[in-house]
């Protein structure tokens, strides 16, 4: 399962000219169901996306989540986000989902989330509807971070890729010896030689 999560001002959802669903300050989340998802990765996302520490706490760091600043939360569903163009520029959606499983899945997941924070602060759009979603981004403040107007945008992913050699050197063969030398020369203070 992926999410991007967005830390919003406020955010809604209008399916064919009509308000669905409206929040003010706290998550957006787009969410998407794999095709190998169970209802395992669905109820862990949950609990992800609500603890994902997005507000500072007064000192311009990151130590608040939704929780803490008794935020809303309002979810999307977002098939599209396991678009993959490997094969070329036109987006394939193999790695989704089909419909059925999509949806019953998407359910446990928004049903977790209201369960683990309060049905009335958690929000949802309307599963495999043409929704038009508007938001104003809630961007990081303070002289630690970059660019002040930033939106704050993650990506969460229950099954991310695995790192095969993150260090980039060759790893030995088997049966090879790997040796090293390490040359460290100190010098100590003359006090500390009195």
């Amino acid at each position: 399962m992926k999410t991007v999560i967005q830390r919003v001002k406020s955010a809604s959802v209008t399916v064919d000219g009509q308000l669905i669903s409206s929040i003010s300050k706290g998550l957006l989340i787009f969410a998407a169901i794999g095709k190998d998802d169970t209802e395992k990765e669905a109820i862990s996302m949950a609990s992800k996306v609500l603890k994902v520490k997005l507000w500072d706490d007064g000192e311009s760091k990151w130590k608040k989540n939704v929780q803490d600043i008794d935020g809303d939360v309002l979810c999307v569903s977002q098939f599209t986000l396991l678009a993959s163009t490997k094969k070329g520029n036109k987006p394939d959606f193999h790695k989704s989902a089909p419909a059925a499983k999509g949806k019953e899945l998407y359910d446990s997941f928004i049903g977790q989330v209201r369960k683990l924070y309060s049905e009335d602060k958690v929000k949802d759009g309307v599963f495999q509807a043409m929704m038009d979603v508007s938001l104003v981004n809630d961007g990081p403040v303070g002289v630690d971070y970059r660019c002040e107007d930033e939106a704050v945008t993650i990506e969460i992913d229950t099954n991310p890729p695995e790192m095969k050699n993150p260090s980039g050197l060759q790893p030995p063969e088997e049966g090879d010896t790997l040796k090293t030398h390490v040359h460290k020369t100190f010098e100590l203070p003359a006090s500390l030689l009195e």
